[in-house]
């Protein structure tokens, strides 16, 4: 097996988390006999202080030529403090999405029982919780065009019919294959553009009677997450109602440094943790991996059908936790402060726990 990944570590703790998240590929890599190749590219507000572009020709071609890409994270406080700036670190992500062609963002919610205190909302209702988000990715008011003037704005939030339907069928499929059910949120009381995803989702559900679907307005799905997210399985969104929704789900996985994501489409599959750059504590080993370790679990899953290798990861970082260990992100009031790390002690310990359980695997096959 022979793949070649480009990491894209971008701006703030993103070479820091890629950099652990890469040596989990490396390891399993080198347990199975694979060859994975990896090179390295330029995004967001890196990319702006050496070339002026946010997405230089060379890392889209880079991508291009890829079986996956690893990414870390984009933004600065300069652009956050600074709204007149028109060259900024998110534009080079939106548009290697559009280059990529990578139109369905899946972001698991999933729960770890060793994270229920680290949440600050009850245990009893978050127990059992296992989400599966699909945001559409390039559609919607993010992609719209754009007007600004001293005293005017506009942002047009526009769908096409087959942009909702390539993403529903998406979800349905992933629907069918878990709980068989499936929650599309929008604003269709008040936006034409929901009113026309409203419709097409209706019209791709027709194809699955099997699956149970129902719709939620974006205000009431925000609330009915924090009430009871026991109650999804499937929720499938637009661009932007997914981009605050699943924000607001990190709480429910204890942090936003607990979420994998992987954007997937036309090209190479694309995969980053979900928590942004964080530049505020960039460069003091404070950062949590998990998350892209965890998409990088998601990489050998969804773009190299490594189901058994991805589980190796996901057992890994699921016994790291009950062990006790933790970052600052997920510590909480009772644990054991020697057991606080930091980013590249966490990411050793997934090491060692992928190492030994190798160990242990070749052991039992020799007796």
């Amino acid at each position: 097996m022979k793949k070649k990944i480009l990491v894209i570590p971008g701006d703030g703790i993103g070479q820091e988390v890629t950099s652990c998240a890469k040596a989990v590929l490396e390891q399993i890599a080198a347990e199975k006999g694979y060859t994975f190749t990896f090179d390295e590219a330029l995004m967001g507000h890196a990319a702006i202080e050496a070339t002026g572009d946010p997405l230089p020709a060379a890392t889209l071609d880079k991508a291009k030529a890829s079986d996956a890409i690893l990414f870390g994270a984009v933004g600065h406080a300069k652009y956050d403090n600074d709204p007149t700036l028109k060259v900024r670190p998110e534009n080079g992500l939106l548009a290697i999405r559009k280059g990529l062609g990578l139109y369905a963002n899946l972001r698991p919610i999933v729960l770890f029982e060793e994270l229920l205190d680290a949440s600050s909302i009850k245990a009893d209702v978050l127990k059992g919780t296992d989400i599966l988000f699909f945001r559409e990715l390039t559609g919607d008011a993010y992609f719209g065009e754009k007007i600004r003037t001293a005293d005017y704005s506009s942002d047009l939030m526009i769908y096409h019919r087959f942009e909702v339907e390539r993403i529903a069928v998406k979800a349905f499929e992933a629907a069918r294959s878990r709980r068989k059910k499936l929650c599309s949120v929008d604003k269709a009381n008040v936006l034409e553009s929901s009113r026309l995803w409203r419709n097409v989702v209706q019209e791709v559900a027709a194809h699955y009677p099997d699956v149970e679907t129902t719709h939620l307005f974006a205000d009431t799905a925000a609330m009915q997450l924090i009430k009871n997210p026991r109650q999804f399985d499937v929720i499938l969104t637009t661009n932007i109602f997914g981009d605050l929704l699943t924000d607001e789900a990190s709480q429910i996985a204890g942090s936003m440094g607990m979420l994998a994501s992987a954007s997937v489409g036309d090209g190479a599959g694309f995969y980053e943790p979900v928590h942004g750059s964080a530049y505020d504590i960039a460069g003091q080993n404070k950062a949590n991996p998990l998350a892209a370790i965890l998409s990088a679990a998601l990489m050998l899953d969804i773009s190299f059908g490594m189901k058994a290798e991805a589980n190796h990861i996901l057992q890994a970082v699921k016994q790291v936790l009950k062990d006790g260990w933790r970052t600052g992100d997920i510590a909480s009031a009772a644990t054991d402060k020697s057991r606080i790390l930091g980013t590249k002690e966490m990411g050793e310990q997934v090491l060692q726990m992928i190492r030994a359980s190798a160990v242990s695997k070749q052991e039992q096959l020799q007796n």
